[in-house]
């Protein structure tokens, strides 16, 4: 049985295949590959895209959709081993995930980390613990990495591009600015994504705490190896943009400041000259803008690059959608 995870898990040529799948099912909308066919859908964050793309495509497959969330309409679950369970939690992972196993064909799983320790947030507990126990295929809807969402952007990169081939692209992955610290997990895919399709990637960032976790970085340099390409860290913007043909951003907290975001916030605020504005695109080459969204207009992104026509992140937003049925119909053969 096949899992979702992260899509370094899956060979190069399977992840093709899902991104030409996707591509009829944007030109083909209605298919009765899930007729039938269910899936659970356990949100433990708040979802806008994530749950409306899932619940139309199950729909647009011919199959249905149950969005569960635990502690308020669905019991709240425990996942470590040997706990004596009388606090909130009602039921046991070991329970939840087989019992919805034997109603559903696919499990979505949203769980973001806790943002207390990164030791402990990057063994991505819940999600393993659903594929572990879980008898049906699991699918990662955003937790540490966030697979779909790499998907989308990579189609969304081909149809620009109008190929297949991303090799020899300048990628920039870069940090922006938030007023709070935000999850790494969209960074860590960009990344993995980035170097997996051989282009030539740079992660911008204004200080080495905000370097990316050492896991992403080596699957980086290992894509990198098999797919050629680039990988290169930056903490200097004008380097970093000049000739770029793709700005990606996304805003994430300094991992070394898990649990202890006091002192962070007065470093992360020094730099919210990361905005991506018309000066900075003007060094690329000619480069599209994309962004996972949400997105606050005017934190990350200026206004005029956001309505820009060399933005695709709506492109990219839509093609969550047609991505996610191309996973759940790889899945279920």
């Amino acid at each position: 049985m096949k899992h979702f995870l992260n899509t370094q898990d899956w060979s190069r040529p399977d992840l093709d295949a899902l991104l030409a799948q996707a591509a009829v099912f944007k030109r083909e909308k209605l298919s009765g590959a899930m007729k039938g066919r269910a899936i659970a859908l356990v949100f433990f964050n708040p979802s806008m895209r994530t749950r409306t793309s899932f619940e139309i495509g199950a729909f647009q497959l011919g199959g249905h959709a149950v969005v569960l969330q635990p502690g308020k309409d669905a019991w709240p679950i425990e996942f470590d081993l040997g706990t004596v369970m009388d606090g909130e939690a009602e039921e046991h992972i070991a329970e939840v995930a087989r019992v919805l196993a034997r109603y559903v064909d696919l499990i979505g799983v949203r769980a973001f980390p806790k943002f207390v320790d990164w030791a402990q947030d990057r063994e991505d507990k819940v999600l393993r613990a659903f594929a572990r126990y879980s008898t049906v295929p699991v699918i990662n809807m955003e937790t540490i990495t966030h697979p779909c969402q790499e998907l989308a952007h990579a189609l969304a990169l081909q149809e620009h591009f109008g190929t297949t081939d991303l090799r020899g692209k300048k990628f920039v992955l870069t940090w922006t600015y938030h007023p709070k610290p935000l999850n790494t997990a969209v960074a860590n895919s960009a990344l993995t994504i980035a170097t997996r399709m051989g282009m030539d990637v740079t992660l911008l960032c204004p200080t080495p705490d905000y370097v990316l976790d050492e896991r992403y970085l080596g699957w980086a340099q290992a894509n990198v190896a098999e797919s050629g390409g680039s990988f290169a860290i930056s903490h200097d913007i004008e380097s970093a943009y000049r000739g770029a043909d793709v700005v990606y951003a996304k805003s994430w907290g300094a991992l070394p400041y898990f649990g202890n975001w006091g002192p962070e916030k007065p470093i992360r605020d020094q730099y919210r000259h990361f905005i991506v504005d018309e000066a900075k695109m003007a060094l690329t080459n000619d480069g599209v803008f994309s962004h996972c969204l949400p997105l606050r207009r005017n934190v990350k992104a200026t206004d005029a690059v956001m309505d820009s026509p060399r933005c695709i992140a709506i492109h990219e937003a839509e093609n969550r959608l047609h991505v996610q049925k191309a996973v759940m119909t790889a899945l279920l053969r």
